[in-house]
């Protein structure tokens, strides 16, 4: 059963996603902000720790065997960056006060995010792409995201009237993002081989960190009776324009790598790359950037249900170039 699971993308991870969901539903109490558990003191320092993390396990000296592929970098970072939030803002456009406005927020959001490291190189792997590439551009996709998410989304605000307090996300995210990542590469030498020996805890208590945001943002959201207008077509809007954008996105690369006559393992690199957004970013970046807002479940919906979308069709779409290979 979990190996079949485990075969479409559906991992332990995923499955603590919808319990962490669930849980919320049922408890919101204990998750929200000042209940029980407390849990919004816990998620401030867990953003934190969730880039000291990555800080610590980013091996820089992998990022220097794809530098030189400039092609393949311009495609993956311009669809991160400029064709996702220019789809999003099409449909925002398009749809105007057809879909809720947190919902369209989480979309755009979704899109302003970055690349997704491990799923890409995992995925790129499984297919036998370009790993080097792949890892060059997620990672840079990642670390470029740090500032073009915050702005991306405040000029989404600005264009409808309203803003983020824009110097105080970015003070946050240098508290909270920048200063942690380079704390863990400042200590990853003297660290580099307990880091090593223990990498499956230390990825198994960022996933952690990532759950508990999670829990705390939908039982604010369930606490504050967001949800009880939204019914099943909030979720149907939800899972559909993020199976639509998937879908664009990857029909859009797979034209450019062909346009840019990249070979086999570029072409596979660019689109796993250049179709992934982060979860593990996204999230903390969401709490840092709207705090403890009711409606942040609403906004993160979009990215949790993206993130189930292209684990199980980029783990199909693997395989399938795995055997072709």
């Amino acid at each position: 059963m979990f190996k079949l699971l485990a075969r479409i993308g559906i991992d332990g991870f995923l499955l603590g996603l919808m319990s962490m969901v669930a849980l919320a539903w049922v408890l919101p109490d204990f998750g929200k902000s000042g209940g029980h558990l407390h849990m919004d003191a816990i998620t401030v320092y867990g953003v934190a720790l969730v880039f000291l993390l990555y800080g610590l396990t980013l091996p820089p000296e992998r990022m220097k065997a794809g530098l030189v592929n400039w092609r393949l970098h311009l495609v993956v970072q311009t669809s991160t960056f400029l064709l996702f939030p220019a789809l999003a803002w099409g449909a925002a456009l398009a749809l105007g006060g057809r879909i809720a406005p947190e919902l369209m927020l989480g979309f755009f959001f979704l899109a302003a995010l970055p690349s997704a490291i491990s799923s890409s190189v995992a995925m790129t792997s499984i297919a036998r792409g370009n790993v080097a590439g792949a890892i060059f551009n997620a990672t840079l996709s990642s670390l470029l995201g740090v500032i073009l998410t915050p702005l991306w989304v405040n000029w989404y605000l600005s264009a409808g009237g309203a803003s983020l307090d824009l110097g105080r996300v970015l003070v946050k995210i240098v508290l909270l993002v920048l200063l942690p990542i380079v704390l863990g590469q400042v200590l990853r030498p003297w660290l580099r081989g307990w880091i090593e020996r223990n990498m499956k805890w230390l990825k198994s208590l960022d996933r952690l960190t990532i759950l508990l945001i999670v829990f705390n943002s939908f039982s604010d959201s369930v606490a504050e009776g967001v949800w009880d207008g939204q019914g099943g077509g909030f979720v149907v809007q939800a899972l559909g324009g993020s199976l639509a954008l998937f879908v664009l996105v990857f029909l859009s690369l797979r034209l450019a790598c062909r346009a840019m006559g990249f070979n086999r393992e570029d072409a596979i690199a660019g689109v796993f790359c250049g179709t992934k957004k982060s979860l593990a970013t996204g999230v903390p970046m969401a709490k840092i950037m709207f705090g403890a807002s009711p409606v942040l479940g609403l906004i993160i919906a979009p990215t949790i249900l993206y993130h189930l979308i292209q684990l199980i069709a980029a783990g199909i779409i693997a395989r399938r170039w795995q055997d072709e290979a």
